[in-house]
C-alpha cells in the first residue's frame, strides 16, 4: 500500500477546522486539505469564531494559527483542552513563530503538534493524518516527552547564558 493510499484511508470522512486570520492563507490551506487530504474543511478567521465553529462542526482535528484577534491560538488551545467535550480532539498549531520558547508555549498550552509556516501542503496533510492516527494516550505521551525535551533545552540555553542555577 502506498503512503497516499494509507493517508486516504485514515482521512475518509474526517473534518478539519482551520483557524487563521489571513484570508488568503486560510483559503489556500482549506483548498489543499480538501484536494490533497480529502478532508471536509470548516474555517474560522479568529480564535473566538474558531471556538464557536468547533462546537457547531465537532471536527476531528483543529489547525490553529497563533497570532489572531479576539482569542489567540494559545488561548484557543487552552479553551478546547479545558472543555470535556473538546479535550480529546487533536490540535495542531501552524504558525510563523519559530523560536523554541514559542514552541514550548504551544505544547504547554496543550497542542499535539507545532508546525511552522511556510509548510508544504503535503507535509500539512501528513501531519494531520499522523495526529489523527494516534490514540489519545499516544498523543499525551508524545506531548509529555516533547515538553520534557523542550524544557531541558530551555534550561541548557539559560545555563549557557549564565541565567539559571
Amino acid at each position: 500500500m502506498t503512503e497516499r493510499e494509507q493517508l486516504d484511508g485514515r482521512q475518509a470522512s474526517k473534518t478539519v477546522l482551520v483557524v487563521d486570520d489571513n484570508d488568503d492563507l486560510l483559503s489556500l490551506i482549506a483548498e489543499s486539505l480538501r484536494k490533497l487530504g480529502h478532508y471536509t474543511v470548516v474555517t474560522a478567521r479568529d480564535g473566538a469564531e474558531g471556538l464557536e465553529r468547533y462546537f457547531e462542526a465537532r471536527p476531528d482535528c483543529v489547525v490553529i494559527d497563533v497570532k489572531m484577534p479576539k482569542l489567540d491560538g494559545y488561548q484557543l488551545v487552552k479553551a478546547l483542552r479545558g472543555d470535556p467535550d473538546s479535550s480529546a480532539t487533536p490540535l495542531v498549531i501552524l504558525t510563523a513563530m519559530v523560536q523554541d520558547k514559542d514552541q514550548l508555549a504551544g505544547f504547554l498550552s496543550g497542542a499535539d503538534e507545532y508546525l511552522t509556516k511556510p509548510i508544504g501542503p503535503l507535509e500539512l496533510v501528513r501531519a494531520i493524518s499522523d495526529v489523527l492516527g494516534r490514540s489519545e494516550a499516544e498523543r499525551r505521551q508524545r506531548q509529555q516527552a516533547l515538553l520534557e525535551h523542550l524544557e531541558r533545552q530551555e534550561r541548557q540555553e539559560q545555563q549557557e547564558r549564565g541565567e539559571g542555577n
